[in-house]
């Protein structure tokens, strides 16, 4: 399995349907039955309707088709070359014949590289030839001669090719496409995806039966080195894209069939200004963010599965200084920041005594001076020596599973973390997020910021103030914390070295103007956040691509 490759888009729908006869074949029969769908390069929330019929490409030659009607689940269909009994023999004319020609190239040492290879050898196969005809050998075998294929065909060809041997096989497609979060196999049948606009949908990949589920369970587990079988039927694994799956195999244990999940990896992060976009925290709630994260404040953030969690450290990411050091430790690698100095570890945990865990990675960020620890989950004893780290002056950000600040302090003042509840009051900023139903449609939104003010002893309780709700009929963010933040006053403030502490206030709505400001230019590609804010960072207001 390789790497994700980014295919050339065709942007004009017209020039793809004369580029790709499969999908013009697959237009008609749309039209047909649906009418005219529209075409998308981008997509956004809003055309989350209840009558739903576009088409968007994913990669050369991959595109997707978003159906709802009315009274019906909507649906995901990949548009793709069609592996008829004419292109399964091609197939199998052509693999075969590349193995006999294997042998003259040098075997990668990742799998990433083989692609460069694979097309080589398949080019000592095959010519490609502008209105050829297929001829297919009445053999069934290849002789000395190269097979010649028009450019459609062999484009086609070479998809399945790449696909089947360096790529994810008949998932591959659902791998190029940007707005998937997640990836559900629950057994025998069509599998579901997350997408990013429309939620949870079907589509048209599916496994026929238990034998072709559990063959395409047992090579991809065994591709990333962690093969199931019977002994071992639940593995968790890294893919090298670096998206995370769980695999669960055979119906002993999954009574549907075998079944696994895939997380997907980004490789570009979410940005803070689409996330204010999209509403999961106001401009307001990012410039406080903002502030604290810039002037070392320990964060959790805090909320249940799927509730937006790492894309949320992710895009606060670019608060922290650009000149400082940052140090992540992630059991699996999910955070992404754009800092230069970043040092970016993952434990190694297979039973074996040359285990490294998150506990032996925090102890030795306390050796390496980082300006920033970031914890991608807090679950066991290394929460003790993130708290250590705390309180020896090394700011801390990570998440934490819990739904409120109450039960975050119950978790990790309890075994195994067991951190005593009087050394809480190192950790400054709580923020809980959920995904929660809003018209028909799961959202992320940041339900609350809560300051921990101190341990307060002879009550045996840790006294906190909450600065930012949300109010769930409005949809907005209230701001509760106007001259009544602790952190902001009594932290920040002395910081910074304003003598009115209470100037902080001005700070903070000049950068709320500035996040406002990004989100009306649009600029919402990460690391054109994070050039702005570098710039701002540096050299201030006349740094800003726009007035504020």
């Amino acid at each position: 399995m390789a790497k994700r490759r980014h295919a050339p888009k065709t942007e004009n729908f017209l020039d793809a349907q004369d580029n790709y006869p499969h999908l013009s074949k697959y237009v008609e029969k749309i039209v047909e039955k649906y009418g005219d769908p529209e075409w998308h390069l981008k997509l956004d929330k809003g055309m989350r309707k209840k009558k739903v019929n576009l088409i968007y490409p994913i990669g050369d030659p991959l595109f997707v088709h978003i159906l709802r009607q009315p009274g019906m689940h909507i649906t995901y269909t990949v548009v793709e070359p069609a592996l008829d009994d004419r292109m399964r023999t091609l197939y199998e004319l052509v693999t075969n014949k590349m193995v006999e020609y294997a042998h003259r190239y040098p075997v990668p040492d990742k799998v990433e590289d083989a692609e460069p290879v694979i097309l080589k050898i398949m080019n000592d196969v095959v010519e490609i030839k502008e209105g050829a005809k297929v001829v297919i050998p009445k053999s069934k075998a290849l002789g000395s001669k190269k097979l010649v294929l028009d450019p459609y065909t062999y484009d086609s060809l070479k998809y399945f090719i790449i696909r089947n041997r360096v790529g994810y096989a008949k998932l591959e497609p659902l791998f190029y496409d940007p707005y998937l979060e997640d990836l559900h196999c629950t057994g025998v049948g069509a599998m579901k995806v997350i997408h990013k606009i429309f939620d949870m949908v079907y589509t048209n990949i599916d496994f026929k039966d238990d034998f072709e589920l559990d063959k395409y369970v047992i090579e991809s587990s065994e591709r990333v080195e962690r093969p199931v079988s019977d002994a071992h039927s639940v593995v968790d694994a890294i893919m090298p894209d670096g998206s995370r799956v769980n695999y669960i195999y055979s119906r002993e244990l999954s009574l549907e069939g075998s079944s696994f999940t895939i997380r997907k990896f980004s490789e570009v992060p979410v940005s803070i200004t689409q996330i204010i976009n999209w509403g999961t925290m106001s401009a307001r709630v990012a410039a406080y963010m903002w502030l604290a994260l810039e002037n070392g404040m320990n964060t959790f953030v805090c909320g249940e599965t799927a509730s937006g969690k790492t894309t949320s450290l992710n895009a606060m990411c670019c608060f922290i200084k650009p000149d400082d050091k940052v140090y992540t430790v992630e059991n699996v690698p999910e955070v992404t920041i754009p800092h230069a100095t970043w040092q970016h570890l993952v434990t190694r945990e297979s039973g074996k005594d040359s285990d490294v865990t998150i506990f032996d990675l925090l102890i030795a960020a306390l050796r390496s001076r980082p300006n920033y620890i970031i914890v991608g989950e807090i679950r066991g004893e290394e929460g003790n020596v993130a708290f250590q780290a705390m309180q020896t002056g090394h700011p801390v950000m990570s998440t934490f599973h819990a739904g409120s600040p109450h039960s975050m302090i119950q978790r990790i003042t309890s075994h195994p973390i067991d951190v005593p509840i009087a050394s809480i009051d190192n950790l400054n900023i709580v923020l809980i997020q959920q995904a929660v139903s809003r018209g028909g449609h799961m959202v992320r939104r940041v339900l609350s910021i809560t300051e921990i003010e101190r341990y307060y002893d002879v009550a045996n309780k840790v006294i906190t103030r909450e600065v930012f709700n949300w109010d769930p009929v409005s949809d907005k963010h209230i701001f509760r914390g106007l001259f009544n933040s602790y952190i902001l006053e009594k932290k920040i403030a002395t910081i910074l070295g304003f003598e009115d502490t209470r100037d902080i206030y001005k700070e903070l709505d000049l950068r709320t103007k500035i996040l406002q400001r990004m989100v009306e230019h649009k600029i919402f590609d990460y690391f054109d956040v994070w050039d702005v804010m570098k710039k701002y960072h540096e050299d201030g207001l006349t740094a800003l691509p726009f007035n504020v």
